[in-house]
């Protein structure tokens, strides 16, 4: 008699993720290296390269008066870099506003975090949210992922705090050094 056969399983590989990782600020409520990279990889379609900063206040201002011409930090800023076959690019992420804002939504600080760490990852890929269709596509795979990940529908009920503002991240082009302290 032929055996029960079990169906077989194809194991899809992921790609290869580097991800340094920075704490500008004091980082002692802030997600662990460990933690980061794994929201960092459920969101990588392809090869990264990526650097992730959390930063204060003043450098978060800093930053988006410089890339964005905006005078005023802003939650998450995506730095891409022209690198075809791979992702390259940096994160910065701004602790001050992650906290004011997962007190106002009544999110945990860590969820937040996987929120706005798989938010850039998906604008260094070119997902955006300009137009209503594109946001309507990047909100579907950000909810995708963080539900894989066992995080909230950030949008289940932030339909007013995103009408808010919601996240303010932009794709932007970086300099080829990359962000630094």
């Amino acid at each position: 008699p032929l055996a029960a056969r079990r169906p077989l399983t194809v194991r899809r590989e992921r790609p290869r993720l580097t991800l340094a990782v920075q704490y500008g600020v004091a980082s002692a409520t802030l997600p662990a290296p460990a933690v980061l990279r794994r929201w960092a990889r459920a969101a990588a379609e392809r090869a990264a390269s990526v650097t992730l900063r959390f930063v204060g206040r003043r450098e978060g201002r800093t930053l988006n008066a410089l890339y964005r011409g905006k005078e005023h930090a802003t939650n998450v800023l995506a730095l891409v870099y022209d690198a075809p076959a791979r992702i390259e690019g940096d994160i910065v992420l701004c602790a001050p506003v992650l906290r004011t804002e997962a007190r106002a939504q009544g999110k945990t600080l860590a969820d937040h975090c996987a929120h706005l760490v798989v938010h850039g990852m998906l604008h260094l890929q070119g997902y955006d949210h300009d137009s209503g269709r594109a946001a309507h596509a990047m909100e579907a795979r950000e909810t995708a992922i963080l539900a894989a990940l066992g995080v909230p529908d950030p949008y289940a009920c932030a339909v007013a705090a995103r009408r808010m503002k919601g996240p303010r991240a932009r794709s932007v082009r970086g300099p080829a050094g990359g962000v630094t302290p």
